[in-house]
């Protein structure tokens, strides 16, 4: 490959990364507008969080028919839209005095404007980088997961200078323009412009698979409930995260200088972002599965050791950075993994697919760590069940998606289990 192509494609992440830094803030600053927007609405929080929920599973359940998009029309051209479109969701939302408008502005605008990009931008970089596809998926990936946080003290401070209309239409304006005119940069890459993987490398797909094929596939099922069960377990802790704070005593702890919430929120975003490049770089060098089945299981070691030491301030605000740094990963090795399995040609939609397992660990994760919270009265066992999704999902890495991924692409592993040559069954042609 010739060194200008190495260049670009650098160029390329760069582009990419700056594109989800722009779109991440409608998700994680959320939280800055609920009370101000619960006042001008006259909604009560409950109806009001129903614009968050409508954000999430339009960014991810309608991503098949948005990934469809951007491979059916110009990436760049539709990526560029979907940062337009959530910046636009935020100005309109401005504008807004009803419940449903906000639905139909911050929820659905933005909710299709992200989702839009998000698969987009991923599609790309699994083309650009296919044999550093987990470490460039992971960088993009932590754009998304820490790019608020250079927005959320001027947002902050603006809020309080001049409200919350003016603070949504600036940054819907500033964050919509930047985010289009980055994504205007990128493009697919020509064949020549990435290198060839050696056929032996097992990562590499034997061919690319249509998402109709793929769907066929136990295999991909295989991935979706793994990819559902880690989503699921992770936003169980996440979505509740204050709330154990407070119910063991040590949110309002000093640690470091800091109150232990506040402390252990902001070095969760940094870790969450680090996650995602740093694992993503481990499995290109060491492979999709096993570093799979380290970071589950370090998951699970993180929530333990979380839940032995809960009164101590201290170890729960350091031990909730690991836990986040532990499932932070699966936004870079579950599109890398997917993508090495089924090709290039139909990445993006294929991958918006996958991502409607984040979805439902969306819309379970907080509900059900809920209720199992009500009915026991007790946080431990969420805190069990998440430990042994992580388990269970380290487990079925290892011993059945390794060994499945192997005998699908052709080479067979000699340690395949039964359970798992019956997970690689291709379907037949039709």
């Amino acid at each position: 490959m010739h060194p200008k192509s190495d260049r670009t494609r650098w160029v390329q992440l760069l582009l990419g990364l700056v594109v989800m830094m722009t779109i991440s803030s409608p998700q994680y600053v959320w939280t800055l507008f609920t009370k101000p927007l619960a006042e001008s609405t006259g909604a009560s929080l409950a109806a009001l969080q129903v614009t968050f929920t409508l954000l999430i599973v339009l960014q991810t359940f309608f991503s098949p028919v948005q990934g469809w998009l951007i491979e059916r029309f110009s990436a760049k051209v539709m990526i560029a839209f979907g940062a337009a479109l959530s910046g636009l969701g935020w100005v309109a939302a401005a504008r807004v005095e009803s419940l449903w408008g906000l639905y139909a502005t911050y929820g659905l605008l933005c909710g299709l404007g992200t989702g839009i990009v998000y698969v987009g931008v991923v599609g790309l970089m699994v083309r650009w980088f296919p044999e550093r596809r987990g470490f460039a998926t992971g960088v993009v990936a932590a754009g998304y997961g820490i790019g608020a946080m250079l927005t959320t003290f001027p947002i902050t401070d603006m809020m309080a200078a001049s409200g919350y209309r003016q603070t949504l239409t600036l940054f819907g304006l500033i964050l919509g323009a930047v985010g289009a005119l980055a994504a205007l940069g990128l493009r697919t890459p020509s064949p020549a412009e990435v290198p060839e993987i050696p056929p032996e490398k097992v990562a590499s797909a034997a061919r690319d698979t249509a998402p109709a094929e793929m769907l066929r596939t136990p295999l991909f099922w295989l991935m979706f409930a793994m990819f559902a069960m880690m989503s699921t377990g992770g936003l169980m802790v996440v979505a509740n995260f204050a709330s154990f704070a407070r119910a063991f005593g040590v949110a309002d702890m000093i640690v470091f200088g800091m109150a232990a919430l506040p402390f252990a929120l902001t070095f969760d975003r940094i870790t969450n972002g680090l996650t995602r490049p740093f694992f993503g770089w481990v499995s290109d060098r060491y492979g999709r599965e096993n570093t799979m089945a380290v970071a589950f299981a370090l998951e699970a070691c993180a929530i333990l050791l979380l839940l032995a030491l809960r009164e101590n301030a201290y170890a729960f605000a350091l031990l909730s950075g690991l836990v986040f740094f532990a499932w932070g990963e699966i936004f870079s090795l579950f599109p890398s993994t997917l993508t090495d399995t089924f090709g290039t040609k139909h990445a993006t939609t294929n991958y918006g697919f996958l991502y409607m397992a984040q979805g439902v660990g969306s819309l379970l994760g907080g509900p059900v760590a809920a209720m199992v919270h009500d009915a026991a009265g007790s946080w431990v066992p969420v805190f069990g069940i998440a430990i042994a999704f992580d388990l269970v999902t380290a487990a079925l890495a290892w011993f059945v998606l390794k060994p499945a991924r192997r005998a699908y692409l052709g080479r067979p592993d000699p340690e395949a289990s039964t359970l798992s040559e019956a997970v690689v069954a291709r379907p037949a042609a039709g």
